[in-house]
């Protein structure tokens, strides 16, 4: 895969909307799907858009709160869209995050050039940070595609 394409691709959902991030239900790949708008004034639609990192041989998770933070958001009723906005702490109901600061490609990683050269195929690392998690992928390739409203990740068959 192209290094620009790449760059481009994860540029073109800065600052927009993560609605899911999980490996797919076959478990090879791993899909982060974004709900990508504009300024209504550009007459560009608001989309769903599957980054669908392909031959995931690692993903990380891991939270982007403090534990003071989390110690204010164990509350369960934060889970709840219609009770948590009106309490203290993180409020997990909204499901979704800002892709902010954004995801960037990490330039020579180690860690991909040692899976490349175990594997013979190129491999890539990907620093993804949202406002409650923070994702590091290493992969080969990316596919980027919209997905319709209501797209269920689980239910998507392993060609798609």
């Amino acid at each position: 895969m192209e290094i620009a394409k790449l760059r481009r691709a994860l540029d073109d959902v800065f600052d927009q909307a993560v609605v899911y991030h999980a490996y797919t239900n076959y478990m090879r790949d791993y899909e982060v799907i974004a709900y990508a708008t504009a300024d209504p004034s550009t007459g560009i639609r608001p989309a769903h858009l599957r980054y669908l990192f392909k031959y995931c041989v690692q993903a990380e998770a891991s939270t982007a709160l403090s534990p003071d933070i989390w110690r204010e958001s164990l509350d369960e009723r934060l889970t709840d869209p219609e009770v948590g906005p009106d309490l203290d702490g993180h409020v997990w109901a909204v499901r979704w995050q800002p892709l902010f600061p954004g995801a960037q490609l990490v330039a020579d990683s180690r860690r991909a050039k040692e899976w490349a050269e175990q594997v013979g195929i190129d491999f890539h690392e990907v620093r993804i940070e949202m406002n409650a998690h923070h994702l590091n992928l290493i992969f080969s390739e990316l596919e980027v595609r919209e997905v319709p409203l209501g797209y269920t990740p689980y239910l998507v068959a392993e060609d798609s």
